[in-house]
């Protein structure tokens, strides 16, 4: 029913502009400094044009020349010139001018010099018209794929989050732990953020940092007293918006790498400082043991999710660069920010 619907606004945008452009193009052709009326003859012999470019334009263009078929394509306009021709010179000109113009052919040259002008002009915003409809269909194609590329990839966030916390919080019920309640808030608020107000392309930054720091909080709490976590976050507003969950796997690497290979000394540093020009820079660093799966992390299923994501929303706008070495394991990713409208 909505294809139906856009079918025919389509077709009602094209009717009107096709009206349009042949009472444009026949002014152009019958109007003459010298005498300024409409004689009934150059009606005639326009409408003729018309109907030749009516049919090549919704015949000959979408059978052959839209299907690659350009030899048919070719063979079949020069048909419709010389029926066309045939058309002007052996009736219109004797019924018009039985007694001058209707008494011989003047050529074919000098029969297309009259045709090939009008018909060309016709086809050509047709062509024009088609190439123009199709590009709109082929932008909302694209916008389709990468809406769908996009919510593929945010559905691959969820459940590793989810996997991981719920295991956690597993560990801390079975030991009867007092942390448990706080657990159970700090999770609900992350999932209800990732669950119902990422569903949108944007969201504003501040509140993209703060449910980061409750991400933060919740991991915290494995670590317990075996280390050091520090934040710092500088400069954030309101008034900038960026894609939501980009960080949060950055972030879960960082505590998933270090508590995986060591069980003291543990330190992560994390901060996110939007600068001047409205670039977004963060930093996530953490230690881990040396001949740690370092490796594995760097082109784990997760970083590749957002490697993706990035090229998506931030092409040309963004510089992720990841390092590592036998003790430290560092993130550094910027991006361009817009403003909110």
């Amino acid at each position: 029913m909505i294809q139906q619907r856009r079918q025919k606004t389509r077709f009602s945008k094209e009717l009107i502009f096709q009206v349009l452009l042949h009472i444009l193009v026949f002014i152009f052709y019958a109007i003459d400094k010298r005498h300024r009326t409409v004689e009934v003859y150059q009606l005639s012999f326009f409408l003729n044009y018309a109907l030749a470019a009516l049919f090549s334009n919704y015949f000959l263009l979408p059978r052959f020349f839209y299907k690659k078929k350009y030899g048919k394509f070719a063979l079949s306009l020069i048909v419709v010139f010389a029926a066309t021709i045939f058309m002007e010179e052996g009736i219109l000109e004797k019924i018009y001018f039985p007694d001058t113009r209707g008494k011989f052919f003047a050529g074919i040259i000098f029969s297309l010099i009259d045709v090939v002008p009008v018909v060309a002009i016709l086809s050509g915003f047709k062509f024009g018209w088609d190439a123009l409809m199709k590009q709109k269909e082929v932008e909302t194609l694209q916008s389709a794929v990468k809406e769908g590329q996009l919510q593929f990839l945010k559905s691959q966030v969820n459940p590793h989050f989810l996997f991981n916390n719920l295991n956690n919080l597993y560990a801390y019920a079975i030991e009867n732990s007092p942390k448990t309640p706080k657990i159970i808030l700090e999770l609900s608020s992350v999932l209800r953020y990732m669950l119902y107000e990422c569903q949108v392309e944007f969201v504003s930054l501040l509140k993209e940092v703060n449910q980061m720091q409750d991400f933060i909080n919740l991991n915290e709490l494995q670590i317990e007293e075996r280390g050091e976590i520090k934040i710092k976050i500088k400069n954030i507003q309101e008034s900038y918006k960026i894609t939501p969950l980009i960080f949060i796997v950055f972030i879960e690497n960082a505590f998933k790498h270090s508590t995986a290979s060591l069980t003291e000394n543990i330190k992560i540093d994390i901060s996110f400082d939007l600068l001047d020009n409205g670039i977004l820079k963060f930093i996530c660093k953490n230690n881990h043991q040396p001949q740690s799966n370092t490796d594995n992390l760097t082109h784990g299923i997760g970083l590749e999710n957002v490697r993706k994501r990035l090229e998506l929303l931030y092409p040309n706008a963004h510089q992720l660069k990841i390092t590592s070495d036998e003790n430290w394991y560092e993130v550094d990713l910027e991006i361009k920010l817009s403003k909110k409208p």
